[in-house]
């Protein structure tokens, strides 16, 4: 097998009875609303900061290097450390909130995790739109990110414990298929309401982010609980019901004995953040690290926080900007429907490998056209060149939208063992927003300092990820959710020698928090596998 691959699944591997219910259905659906609220945000603050009045109200600076005829600088006058921190300050709050998220998934549960968000992000949209100063739009950002950490925390979780294992993918990237919907509603939103007479467009665009809120809130009352969490606190005969009516059939004894091993195992861990540091959780920390730092040095979020302004650089027109990013938006939702349909046939390498040839030769194509059209006293891009930026943009964002972006949040979801499941998905979430933060905090000034070149430092990281795929990233197509390490480590050419258990006893003198009682560690016992 190349390298990066892992071995055929072992014979008699259990692959458990699940039908593809309408409960199941409309749980992922309801649940993955919090992608819409997620994607809402980071659409909508891009446009905001392209409208003139927003920018006159709360970035004065800003705006009258926008009306100042005498600048000499297209790519730096939007450079400013406050607009930065408008939006960043939503990350750096998720950041925070991500680590409150793990005790409450763990204790309380998904569905309570989600809707603690839902609420945060009411809260924070009702201030938002009603801000009267900066120090009260950038709590209303803060708040905003506080449901961003409890969402992402839970929502990846629920979609991959509750969706059964032959389309766990397809259905888990519903959450990202709403984070792109939730972008193209934004710049829908901020195209229109930048046509507003009055000056109040920006409030109205801010507000509307209520709706995505209700829709996450009323689903996080609606959903069922997922089996996995009602086994790992205790609740098994709940559980066991769930788990029925989810599968639709009554074979459902083989997975939940299964749940129940895993479950006995997870309650030995008395610290979860602690054990994700034990050698047998490296291979999973490690592919969950990486995948997060590499999403955001795609240069993604650079792109889509900020298009409209983006656009504005390069010398479209206001209108043309948030024109070019409603197309932007549209190429990001159809190209996420794609990996939906593709995720659970092709794999997830397969998608992410591909992706990268596309994503780097589209950021070297805008890098030249740049570089040797656009200057700092340029006042306009010729049409057919700035057709040709809009192209090259949607061909990396349709690239990304059916890789790093869903894949980023499905591979670390499936991949923890129970017993850390929840800390590792903190970890997923934690990482995330540090480099989401860096990226909104200095995309701005990066843009200033390096001009075109800030796409060829972009295309430079999707080379370096992709080798990193080759290498380094096992397929976790189709394989049972509590069988990973039997069934994906311990086969794969370079993680499997982290999953020696008696290296790990050599190492720290212990097999793990996790050991069972009858002397069977985790490592070796499969049943009780993630």
């Amino acid at each position: 097998m190349p390298a990066g691959g892992f071995a055929p699944a072992k014979a008699g591997a259990v692959e458990f009875e699940a039908k593809i219910t309408p409960i199941v259905i409309l749980s992922c659906i309801m649940a993955a609303t919090g992608g819409l609220m997620f994607g809402y945000d980071v659409g909508v603050s891009g446009g905001v900061t392209a409208m003139p009045q927003f920018l006159e109200k709360f970035f004065p600076e800003v705006y009258g290097k926008t009306q100042d005829p005498n600048l000499n600088s297209n790519y730096c006058k939007y450079d400013n450390q406050n607009l930065q921190m408008f939006t960043s300050s939503l990350y750096l709050a998720g950041l925070v909130a991500t680590f409150f998220a793990s005790w409450t998934t763990r204790n309380l549960g998904r569905k309570p995790t989600m809707l603690i968000a839902g609420l945060f992000f009411i809260v924070g949209v009702v201030i938002n739109a009603a801000a009267q100063d900066l120090a009260m739009l950038i709590i209303g950002r803060v708040l905003l990110g506080c449901g961003v950490g409890f969402a992402n925390q839970a929502v990846p979780l629920f979609l991959s414990e509750i969706a059964p294992t032959r389309i766990r993918g397809g259905l888990n990237i519903l959450f990202q298929l709403n984070v792109t919907i939730g972008i193209l509603f934004a710049n829908l939103v901020n195209y229109g309401t930048a046509k507003i007479k009055g000056g109040w467009g920006w409030r109205l665009s801010l507000g509307l982010a209520g709706f995505p809120a209700l829709l996450l809130t009323a689903g996080a009352l609606l959903v069922l609980e997922t089996p996995n969490s009602l086994i790992e606190r205790g609740r098994l005969d709940e559980g066991k019901t769930v788990l029925r009516k989810i599968r639709g059939t009554d074979n459902i004894e083989p997975e939940f004995l299964e749940l129940v091993e895993a479950s006995q195992m997870a309650k030995e861990v008395k610290h979860p953040f602690r054990n994700l540091l034990k050698r047998r959780n490296w291979p999973q920390l490690a592919i969950t690290i990486a995948m997060q730092i590499f999403q955001q040095f795609t240069g993604i979020n650079a792109i889509m926080f900020y298009a409209p302004v983006l656009f504005n650089t390069v010398g479209f027109g206001s209108d043309a900007s948030l024109y070019s990013a409603v197309i932007i938006g549209a190429v990001n939702v159809l190209s996420t429907g794609v990996s939906i349909y593709s995720v659970d046939k092709v794999g997830r390498r397969m998608l992410l490998l591909e992706a990268g040839v596309q994503m780097f030769f589209a950021q070297v194509v805008i890098a030249i056209i740049l570089g040797v059209k656009v200057t700092d006293d340029s006042n306009d891009l010729h049409r057919g060149f700035g057709i040709l930026v809009v192209l090259m943009v949607c061909t990396f964002v349709s690239a990304f939208a059916w890789s790093w972006g869903p894949l980023g949040w499905l591979i670390p979801s499936e991949t923890f063992p129970l017993e850390t499941r929840s800390a590792g998905q903190s970890v997923t979430v934690c990482v995330n927003l540090i480099f989401t933060f860096v990226m909104a905090q200095a995309f701005l000034s990066m843009l200033c300092t390096l001009k075109f070149g800030i796409f060829l430092f972009f295309s430079g990281w999707v080379l370096v990820m992709s080798i990193f795929v080759v290498f380094l990233l096992p397929e976790t197509k189709n394989i049972p959710i509590e069988e990973m390490t039997e069934r994906v480590w311990k086969k794969h050419w370079f993680w499997k020698r982290f999953m020696d258990d008696n290296q790990e006893v050599a190492a720290t003198g212990t097999k793990g928090d996790h050991a069972l009682k009858n002397g069977h560690s985790n490592g070796l016992d499969p049943a009780s596998q993630l």
